[in-house]
């Protein structure tokens, strides 16, 4: 499995000719797409996303939130913070989850490159 994040999510729905739009497309295509939670809300949050598209999403797989969790990136975060790094609750709750279940992550937010650089975060690019 490999894990969505909003951005590249977006851009493969928007058609985007990127290199994380192809990304999630051929993730998507394989059947090895998965969603953490967060980025599940992020997208249902969209007051303006057709239900089609909301049932799409829907079905894709989510990744379960175990046991320590929250604690675990509240400490994650904790690390970001203290090297003077951005570390949005959001990113920091999608590496956690993507770290939880040793799942790479396709994304177009650069933010998360410092979860790579501590968290030992992996990233796909569909290469």
């Amino acid at each position: 499995m490999i894990a969505l994040d909003s951005s590249a999510l977006i851009a493969h729905l928007e058609g985007l000719d990127t290199v994380v739009a192809a990304a999630a497309g051929l993730v998507l295509a394989e059947r090895q797409a998965c969603l953490p939670p967060v980025v599940l809300s992020e997208i249902l949050s969209d007051p303006k996303l057709p239900p089609k598209v909301a049932a799409l999403i829907i079905a894709l797989p989510s990744l379960a939130v175990t046991e320590g969790y929250w604690e675990r990136a509240g400490r994650l975060r904790a690390r970001l913070l203290a090297k003077g790094f951005k570390a949005r609750l959001a990113d920091t709750l999608i590496a956690q989850s993507c770290l939880d279940h040793g799942v790479s992550l396709v994304t177009a937010d650069r933010d998360f490159r410092h979860f790579v650089s501590l968290g030992k975060l992996r990233l796909f690019d569909g290469a």
